[in-house]
């Protein structure tokens, strides 16, 4: 009877699950999982530093939608791992981490890098396994897709301990996956959906706000077409940015806090009243709320709601716009009084930042320069944000027109996700142009993986608001570490093998940017911006309105 070994079923049941590329650092005892992935036609893009990779796989599921799968050898290979399963954690982006271990038999023996990396990676993941029996792969591997991916999507640990991965089985011997062939989507019951549509229809100020479940169910054209059949105006978070096109007649990007503040009824979609909602605060407290989420205990968390439909979103948005077209008490002219007063707000916001968006000032102001890159960018152009004052000017400078194609450090927070997310766009839409907007000091963290764009012929491109700091420089106040001087990050492009670019003058970026995204290469368009430029109030469509 043939034998197989551990690594060949993992990498075996990678391809059974769809999976075409893998985020890693070589190290064992991990070698062999990549070595039979590559024999089944999966690509393996290797790194420079782990928690990189991780941070690409999390960029390639959130543009593809589908898990992406990272892996690192054992001890402080898999640790480095880490930051990248928070930030997935945090953004319930689908990932399955195959982190490395020694092997089992060593336990407790002082072996080397020997490390309960399983109750490490605990409290950063939707669930965490550790696999004893070589044989068993294929149905835990499996069960991590699933867990993934299925209610609330996140993180999934496995730990691939050595003697598991390289322990050989009999073919006879192996634990076939078990899989569902169709899986129905969750929906509201029809009470629900009666007392949502009377709140709606009742209400004189009302407003939808779209989160990470809308975006994860795919909801967008939904969404759509339940906004235009009541006249109701929306918002996104930042993950589910583009789910309809931000130039759509009702959305208000620069009303925001206004349409919050003054809502008398709110449809909450696949959103968490976390941090960004101020904790539900944010919202007008007289306002009705309606919330949906896949996750039951999400109902109510931080903030009473008036009603909780707890299911898929995509699916309770179909029964909703079903129940608006049968009830009769919506239209086009629906809400036209609100419709009208956000769309007054937004232009006289909008109008207020024009001349910093077209500044000539010198050093550049960075929304001169996100309104370069606005306008020489394609309209289905996937842009990363990440840094401080960058990412406050970029998110609303720089509008989104496609579900996916806009990625930031989201409610974690966390910088150094900028080139890894862009990477792992570009591979999962090699057609699209993708940009990274960064600060100095955001991409210092994760730079040299510039290299691995560069290895794997990965052309993105890469702008830099080199303010010189990690903040803005602000007269009188000490801010310690701040001041990072003026990086030639062009030239460091230029000797890893990429196109590089510097620039002083306003009039100098957009011909800079045009270059880059012409020469098919990685590229750097290294900016000098105003170290004293705050996106603050200044900028009044950012969320410090």
């Amino acid at each position: 009877m043939a034998t197989v070994s551990g690594a060949e079923l993992i990498a075996r049941t990678l391809k059974e699950e769809g999976v075409e590329n893998i985020f890693y650092i070589m190290g064992g005892p991990i070698y062999e999982i990549v070595n039979h992935a590559q024999d089944l036609g999966i690509r393996a893009i290797d790194f420079r530093h782990e928690q990189a990779a991780a941070m690409a796989a999390h960029g390639y599921a959130r543009v593809s939608g589908k898990p992406g799968v990272t892996t690192a050898a054992s001890g402080p290979g898999t640790l480095n791992l880490l930051t990248g399963q928070y930030v997935a954690y945090i953004d319930c982006a689908p990932m399955v981490t195959l982190g490395g271990a020694g092997p089992i038999e060593d336990y407790g023996r002082d072996a080397f890098q020997e490390l309960d990396q399983v109750s490490i990676f605990e409290k950063v993941s939707k669930a965490t396994m550790r696999p004893t029996d070589p044989a068993r792969y294929p149905e835990q591997i499996s069960t991590a897709f699933r867990l993934a991916t299925q209610g609330r999507p996140g993180p999934v640990y496995v730990d691939c301990a050595e003697d598991v991965l390289y322990g050989q089985v009999d073919e006879d011997k192996v634990v076939s996956a078990s899989r569902a062939k169709e899986r129905a989507r969750p929906g509201a019951d029809a009470d629900g959906i009666g007392q949502a549509i009377d709140m709606l229809a009742n209400a004189s100020h009302p407003v939808v706000i779209a989160g990470g479940g809308a975006h994860w169910s795919q909801a967008g054209p939904d969404l759509q077409k339940f906004v235009e059949a009541t006249n109701i105006p929306f918002f996104t978070t930042p993950m589910s940015r583009g789910l309809i096109a931000e130039d759509h007649d009702l959305s208000f990007l620069a009303a925001r806090s206004t349409a919050l503040r003054e809502a008398d009824a709110i449809l909450i979609v696949g959103t968490r009243m976390n941090w960004i909602y101020t904790f539900g605060r944010r919202m007008g407290p007289a306002a009705k709320i309606i919330q949906i989420d896949i996750e039951a205990s999400e109902i109510g968390h931080n903030r009473d709601v008036d009603l909780g439909l707890v299911g898929d979103a995509r699916t309770i948005l179909r029964q909703l716009t079903a129940a608006v077209e049968a009830d009769g008490r919506f239209s086009s002219d629906s809400n036209s009084e609100w419709v009208t007063n956000l769309d007054e707000q937004n232009r006289i916001r909008e109008e207020r930042s024009q001349e910093m968006l077209n500044s000539n000032q010198v050093p550049i102001h960075p929304l001169r320069l996100c309104n370069e890159i606005r306008n020489v960018i394609d309209r289905d152009a996937i842009v990363t944000i990440d840094g401080n004052e960058i990412l406050h000017y970029g998110r609303q400078a720089i509008p989104v027109y496609y579900p996916g194609h806009r990625l930031n450090s989201g409610p974690s927070g966390c910088m150094g996700v900028g080139l890894p997310y862009a990477i792992g766009a570009k591979i999962a839409k090699p057609d699209k142009q993708v940009i990274a907007l960064h600060g100095d000091g955001s991409l210092g963290m994760n730079a040299m993986d510039f290299d691995t764009a560069v290895r794997h012929d990965i052309p993105i491109v890469v702008v830099v608001s080199n303010n010189e700091g990690w903040t803005a420089r602000v007269e009188g106040v000490r801010k310690p570490g701040r001041e990072l001087g003026y990086t030639r990050f062009d030239r460091m492009a230029e000797a890893l093998g990429g196109h590089g670019e510097d620039v002083q003058e306003p009039d100098e970026i957009r011909p800079a940017l045009e270059r880059a995204l012409a020469s098919g290469k990685p590229a750097i368009v290294n900016v000098r911006t105003d170290p004293t430029a705050r996106a603050i109030s200044r900028f009044v469509g950012s969320r410090m309105e």
